[in-house]
């Protein structure tokens, strides 16, 4: 399986469980794969025929925004049955990082994978 990648995509929302969480923004990192086979895009040179990154990011920073999700894991599968229904994945991989969410850790988050 050929895959997609995404990565490094901040999106600014709402997020968390803690009253003050609730009342600020905060910057989620994000990162996708998407499992897809290529082939048909390398032999036609036509967008239509594979998965626009462009696309992508556009939609997963409109679905972060407006959730305003309590955890990660809700946006996480949020965004992998986005990847799987509306750009046809096979498979994909959703990593998720609300860096400094912990003091004292690098990075902090939630990986997830699912297949259609």
């Amino acid at each position: 399986m050929d895959i997609i990648f995404l990565k490094d995509l901040r999106v600014e929302c709402v997020i968390g469980v803690w009253q003050w969480e609730r009342r600020i923004t905060q910057i989620l990192i994000c990162d996708v794969e998407i499992g897809f086979d290529t082939q048909v895009a390398a032999a036609s040179g036509a967008i239509a025929d594979t998965v626009s990154y462009r696309e992508v990011a556009k939609r997963i920073t409109s679905y972060i925004q407006e959730a305003k999700a309590n955890l990660l894991e809700t946006l996480a599968e949020g965004v992998a049955k986005i990847l799987l229904n509306e750009f046809r994945a096979e498979w994909c991989k959703v990593r998720l990082n609300k860096h400094g969410a912990v003091t004292g850790a690098g990075d902090v988050g939630v990986i997830i994978e699912r297949f259609k």
